[in-house]
């Protein structure tokens, strides 16, 4: 089977002999997350790559996953979160009160009256109850724990309101990179097939555009969205964290039974091979998990902090290149 293998950069790996072994293991292209990145860092990145990308024959893509309409966390002091823990949402870029957490989005704080009570961050791992709101702050109680840092994801459970648009530094990466051979532009959190073929209208059509299924309304309207696409990704760390275990999980398989049907290539994303992030091998059930998705008609994988903070990124990719 031929199939696409794109790779997460990251700390993990962030070097030019380490994208040689993954080139060497059946990567086909590398992604950058912009949003951990300030603009000149991601610059010194896209210059690294493409100094690095330019004499390889064929030229792997370059993935610029930009942020859309999610919600990320701000700047401040990482720190560990206990359960039973109060913590206050404030709607600021950054914080450096103990206990307090910016979220540099006001539409956040207006969607909590709309919105369950859950609050959920960094794909679900860290869970919040809402407790009170008084204008752009929330005080919440923490239900899971764990270690909180910056720019990670955050959303409500069962959400339906966000404002969806580009943010101000999403423009201006598309005004500097617009153009640059090889590169293509990973959306977040589209909701539906007009929000896509806006982004279509507003970047071009000669923009390589891939549409990231994260919210249960792209599900629904996936194929509609593809007309807007060249290429969709199923995101089911982002998904699970909208929906919950239990939804993710119906709505996925809904999703794999007419992935065949979907127009442009659809590739799987989010922990394809999360438990090699720690470990040399995977679990037997990744490798049976990759092995179907191929079988329903997935054209390919991405990994994410298998390759970006992981211990194994190269061999990672050999794992999720095992049956080409």
């Amino acid at each position: 089977m031929d199939y696409q293998i794109i790779a997460t950069l990251g700390p993990g790996s962030n070097s030019e002999s380490i994208w040689e072994r993954m080139l060497q293991a059946g990567v086909t292209g590398f992604r950058v997350n912009t949003c951990h990145l300030s603009l000149p860092r991601l610059e010194a990145w896209i210059e690294r790559l493409g100094t690095f990308l330019v004499p390889q024959n064929p030229r792997p893509a370059l993935v610029l996953d930009l942020q859309g309409s999610k919600w990320r966390l701000g700047q401040f002091p990482a720190f560990d979160l206990a359960e039973g823990q109060e913590v206050r949402l404030v709607c600021a870029a950054s914080a450096e009160a103990p206990n307090v957490i910016p979220v540099p989005h006001p539409d956040f704080f207006q969607a909590a009256s709309l919105s369950s009570a859950e609050i959920v961050l960094n794909d679900g791992r860290i869970r919040f109850r809402l407790e009170s709101r008084a204008g752009n702050s929330l005080i919440a109680r923490v239900v899971a724990g764990g270690p909180i840092l910056p720019q990670k994801g955050i959303t409500y459970t069962a959400s339906t309101y966000r404002q969806e648009r580009l943010s101000e530094t999403d423009r201006t990466i598309l005004d500097r990179t617009h153009g640059t051979e090889g590169i293509r532009y990973a959306l977040s959190y589209v909701k539906d097939a007009d929000e896509m073929a806006h982004y279509r209208a507003l970047i071009g059509a000669s923009a390589y555009l891939i549409g990231k299924v994260e919210r249960q309304p792209a599900v629904d309207e996936t194929i509609e969205i593809a007309a807007s696409a060249e290429e969709i990704w199923l995101c089911r760390g982002d998904l699970g964290a909208e929906l919950g275990e239990r939804g993710m999980a119906v709505s996925a398989h809904r999703f794999s039974e007419r992935v065949a049907r979907v127009p442009v290539p659809v590739l799987l994303a989010g922990q394809v091979l999360e438990h090699m992030t720690e470990h040399p091998a995977p679990t037997r059930s990744e490798v049976c998990q990759m092995y179907d998705a191929l079988k329903r008609g997935y054209q390919g994988f991405v990994l994410s902090d298998e390759t970006a903070i992981g211990r194994y990124p190269v061999e990672s990719c050999r794992i999720a290149a095992l049956f080409r």
